[in-house]
């Protein structure tokens, strides 16, 4: 192969590059693309044809989401699609995110979002993500309930296929754009003025440098930094490192949420079939193995308490009774596999079916609520760097996500990313003072001492099967669902013997903000 000019086995420039393609890169990718940009996508796996001809995007943890969208209709479309037909509100749903998350949101970001959440819902419906309609009402959507919300406005697909309708609508939205697939980014290119320019992208042609204006990192989570995790292959917070790496900061690290209801299997590890919390919406309730309820005088909300309170009652009760698993009894819903046909293949994979058995549950790693500082519009505090989706921190999960607001927030700030960076190139353009573009005050410098990569193309090292397996431990052992000074000190001296991997990065990074909060908050339980 002849290299390019620059010195890279090949180059590529954009307006927007986007790294990751769940909700919010694919967000940003239509939006960009509606509003003029030239959009490169950047994904780990192998695209494919789907059954309606548009690319496949199998590595996106959205394609595994199953509760649904939390949103209310908006203000002045009272009779449009997202008409509840009940008596909810914004300010009902920004006060349920603001108490499930433990009094850490950051009350304007929660406003604007899930503000924002009605219009860029009505905006996916005409790009023609299909919901279930109300089976009485079929002029409006049908509406389930789950933990920590105070009214029925989860919006569904597929009866728990949600994410995977979101995830088609928007993939076929983005045909013909730009995509680079089996790729990989290995560093943001920074300039001398700090300001991201590019990435550094390996692929199967080798390394290339793409340069853009604007650049996102939508990556996802940390699931396999742990033994248990309902994520996708490739959940090991790279994003995260490429963004520190870079000069970004993170926050809220040790706020990492375990779903209380997600398949045991003690033979099993990594991901595993996650139940969704809509089934318990439905009335389905925890036991123990002795038939008891796992959360009666726990929290007057039962079962369907925040997953941070749940999760806490799972643990602790099978800490008392020396039990790896609680159950889930689905039994008396009526028509339950046919309600949730997702949850039921996956059940099915360990011989069980949940019209007729209780099935075995315990936490498992599910969302991380922190990740890459951003305000409400992805905007890092390097200069035309941008995060989203789960590997970003906007300030409205908290201490604890409240249940369906995932998807929300990565279709609401995907879309904003591109307008964005649609403001920053025409600004630009005009030759306008630089100063006037919309970056943070407190402009982040880059890390004195951290490992030289930068434009090089240098990589970090990898970690082996045995050194990932001693992290994954010692990470599920010591930074799990409960944690305290000894275990967290005890994954350190772990951690301390490994290379510095990204997930080893990104590992450190959960445990020391863990160590600097001594106490419970959300889902962040500390036990001495």
């Amino acid at each position: 192969m002849i290299p390019s000019p620059s010195g890279y086995d090949w180059d590529l420039s954009c307006d927007l590059l986007i790294i990751g393609a769940g909700v919010a890169g694919l967000s940003a990718a239509r939006r960009g693309r509606e509003l003029g940009l030239d959009v490169l996508l950047v994904d780990k796996g192998e695209w494919r044809t789907g059954a309606r001809s548009h690319l496949r995007f199998d590595t996106a943890a959205t394609n595994l989401a199953q509760g649904g969208l939390a949103v209310v209709g908006l203000a002045d479309d009272p009779t449009g699609h997202l008409a509840n037909g009940i008596d909810d509100s914004v300010e009902s749903h920004v006060a349920d995110t603001l108490d499930a998350g433990a009094g850490h949101c950051d009350e304007d970001a929660v406003r604007s979002i899930i503000g924002g959440a009605g219009e860029a819902v009505e905006w996916l419906i005409g790009l023609g993500a299909e919901f279930d309609p109300d089976p009485t009402h079929p002029e409006v959507l049908s509406r389930t309930r789950e933990g920590g919300h105070s009214a029925r406005r989860i919006i569904h697909a597929g009866g728990d296929a949600t994410g995977a309708e979101i995830q088609r609508a928007l993939e076929a939205s983005v045909s013909g754009i730009r995509v680079l697939q089996n790729a990989a980014a290995e560093d943001i290119v920074v300039d001398d003025s700090r300001r991201a320019t590019g990435a550094l992208i390996r692929d199967p042609r080798g390394l290339g440098c793409v340069t853009s204006t604007a650049t996102l990192i939508a990556t996802g989570g940390v699931g396999h930094l742990y033994r248990s995790t309902t994520a996708p292959e490739g959940a090991f917070g790279d994003g995260l490192c490429l963004a520190l790496d870079a000069g970004a900061t993170l926050a809220d690290m040790e706020f990492i949420q375990f779903h209380p209801t997600v398949l045991f299997d003690r033979d099993r590890r990594g991901r595993r079939p996650l139940i969704s919390e809509a089934v318990r919406g439905e009335g389905a309730r925890l036991v123990d193995s002795r038939g008891k309820s796992v959360t009666d005088g726990v929290d007057p909300r039962g079962d369907l308490a925040p997953r941070d309170i749940v999760s806490r009652a799972v643990a602790t009760r099978m800490s008392e009774l020396g039990d790896d698993c609680v159950y889930l009894d689905a039994r008396h819903i009526p028509d339950v596999c046919e309600r949730f046909p997702t949850v039921t293949a996956g059940v099915a994979t360990a011989g069980l079916n949940p019209a007729t058995d209780l099935l075995p549950v315990a936490p498992a790693v599910h969302y991380t609520c922190g990740g890459i500082d951003v305000d409400v519009h992805g905007r890092t505090c390097v200069p035309q760097l941008y995060a989203g989706g789960e590997c970003s921190r906007t300030g409205l999960h908290g201490a604890n996500r409240l249940a369906s607001n995932s998807l929300l927030e990565g279709l609401v700030v995907g879309k904003r990313v591109a307008e964005d960076a649609a403001w920053v190139i025409e600004v630009q353009g005009a030759d306008k003072n630089p100063a006037a573009l919309p970056w943070p005050a407190e402009a982040c410098v880059k890390r004195a001492g951290r490992p030289a990569r930068s434009a090089t193309g240098r990589r970090r090292p990898r970690l082996s099967a045995r050194n990932l397996d001693k992290l994954q431990q010692a990470m599920t052992r010591g930074a799990g669902v409960t944690r305290n000074a000894e275990s967290l000190a005890s994954v350190a001296a772990v951690l301390a013997t490994l290379p510095a991997a990204p997930q080893v990065v990104v590992a450190k990074a959960i445990v020391a903000a863990a160590a600097q909060r001594p106490y419970t908050l959300g889902c962040h339980t500390w036990l001495e």
